[in-house]
């Protein structure tokens, strides 16, 4: 009987001793970028994150986080000029207290005035002239409707809007898609609104919009007005050089103000500022 040979598992001692060094190696790796990102992480939002752990404990994570990025971004833009918007969802607003949005002073307010071809905001003239008593600098947007007449639309706008120097320029808010006429057709009717209100006033209206919706639609086609874009996207800390306003949230606390709010921010110094501003 032949004599029966067993053989060494070397060979497959030394693979596996491979393999777990070469997974240890990937571990340690993957650990250190972690660590890394981590620690860049913890830098880049220092502000952010001291801000955050200042809170009462009452407060919960969800409104901390918001808050702790809203100042995060208006520290950011500390030589900017700031404001918030309004319409009648936020009730009667005690203008008296309205002062600052996480200790950065407040100088200006774009307000609802109308939507469609019929609707009052019902808060506008309230708004309106409190805002003004309260030394704010004011600004009145149009809600538009894409599937009613842009003219009545602007008319409704020019009837309840008295602009007087030191205002800001109207604003057109387009934010839906037409039901029943295609986009060169929305177009043709903002371009019309927009017309028709500059007509008036003898000043080019600025154009509120998402920022999606803006690049789609608007960006190449509405060149030569300017453009107040709404993007709360968390990692988004800097306003873009083609936005005139920048609203970049919609979660802010302001005394003053039942509910939570927009926040703005003009892309400028408060002497560019001036220069926007209705001069007569």
């Amino acid at each position: 009987m032949a004599k029966r040979v067993t053989r060494k598992p070397t060979a497959i001692k030394k693979r596996t001793t491979r393999k777990k060094k070469s997974f240890s190696a990937v571990k340690y790796y993957v650990l250190s970028l972690l660590l890394a990102l981590l620690c860049f992480g913890g830098y880049h939002y220092r502000e952010a994150l001291s801000y955050y752990f200042k809170f009462e404990p009452d407060t919960t994570k969800e409104d901390k986080v918001f808050q702790a990025r809203i100042y995060q971004v208006l520290t950011k833009h500390k030589d900017f000029v700031f404001g918030i918007d309004v319409s009648q969802y936020q009730g009667k607003i005690e203008w008296d207290e309205v002062k600052d949005v996480e200790g950065y002073k407040l100088n200006f307010v774009l307000i609802r005035a109308t939507a469609g071809a019929d609707k009052l905001d019902t808060q506008f003239q309230n708004n309106w002239e409190n805002a003004k008593k309260a030394n704010f600098i004011r600004g009145a947007y149009h809600y538009y409707r894409p599937n009613e007449n842009s003219i009545e639309q602007a008319k409704n706008f020019i009837k309840n809007v008295h602009l007087s120097k030191g205002d800001i320029p109207p604003v057109l808010d387009i934010e839906k898609l037409p039901e029943n006429q295609s986009i060169d057709s929305l177009q043709q009717g903002l371009k019309r609104w927009l017309q028709y209100v500059d007509q008036h006033y003898k000043v080019k209206p600025i154009i509120y919009t998402g920022e999606k919706y803006y690049n789609d639609f608007l960006k190449e086609d509405f060149k030569g007005y300017t453009f107040w874009i709404a993007n709360y996207n968390f990692f988004v800390e800097n306003i873009k050089d083609d936005w005139l306003f920048w609203q970049f949230t919609e979660k802010a606390k302001i005394k003053g103000i039942d509910g939570k709010v927009d926040v703005d921010i003009y892309n400028g110094t408060p002497k560019m500022f001036e220069y926007l501003l209705l001069s007569n």
